[in-house]
């Protein structure tokens, strides 16, 4: 009995074969750059949120621990008031606040002096160890976010009218530096976000 011969691959058989097996190879290269592009994109959406809702978070506990303590200024002759807001200022917002932890049992206050301002498109809050800071203190900057074009503050009072300046004009006298709004529009606008809203309400 003749027994039947094994049959192989012919050459346009196994071209075919890795013709296909390299289109296929091909698009899951491409699927996967894809995926992975998405991915980074994603994380760096993330990354830009969770900043911008920290810088929130920052200014609106500082808001809502405000304190009525002036501060004495670096010179050492004159008092600041517990909030301030000016256009005169290099700062956006200075205040005093609490909510500083002190675990350690450090000789301190729970109190600090917070102080917020914009170098070319960088926020920054600035922080002292102690409240009454004088010229020998080294101030603690932390760039909190980038991308910024503005940031603003809209002062609400007690009688509800809303202005761009603390201490209000018109306050004088010791009690006008221990005034705190009743409340704070926050505006920030940011260069790939548009603009932001936020209002805050003030430790009473």
């Amino acid at each position: 009995m003749k027994q039947a011969s094994a049959r192989g691959f012919t050459l346009i058989e196994v071209m075919v074969a890795m013709a296909i097996f390299g289109v296929m190879t091909v698009l899951a290269y491409m699927s996967l750059g894809q995926t992975l592009a998405n991915a980074a994109l994603l994380t760096a959406r993330m990354d830009r949120l969770q900043a911008i809702q920290r810088t929130m978070r920052f200014i609106g506990n500082d808001l809502l621990t405000a304190a009525p303590r002036p501060v004495r200024s670096e010179m050492g002759d004159s008092y600041l008031p517990a909030v301030q807001v000016t256009a005169s200022n290099d700062y956006l917002l200075a205040i005093t606040h609490g909510g500083w932890p002190n675990p350690a049992g450090l000789p301190r206050s729970t109190m600090q002096r917070s102080v917020y301002l914009l170098q070319e498109d960088k926020l920054l809050r600035v922080y002292n160890t102690v409240l009454d800071a004088t010229y020998s203190n080294n101030a603690i900057a932390t760039e909190i976010l980038d991308g910024v074009v503005s940031l603003e503050f809209r002062l609400i009072q007690d009688n509800l009218e809303t202005i761009n300046q603390w201490p209000p004009l018109g306050a004088q006298g010791e009690s006008a530096l221990q005034l705190r709004p009743r409340a704070v529009e926050i505006i920030l606008t940011l260069e790939d976000e548009g603009q932001i809203r936020r209002i805050i309400e003030v430790a009473s």
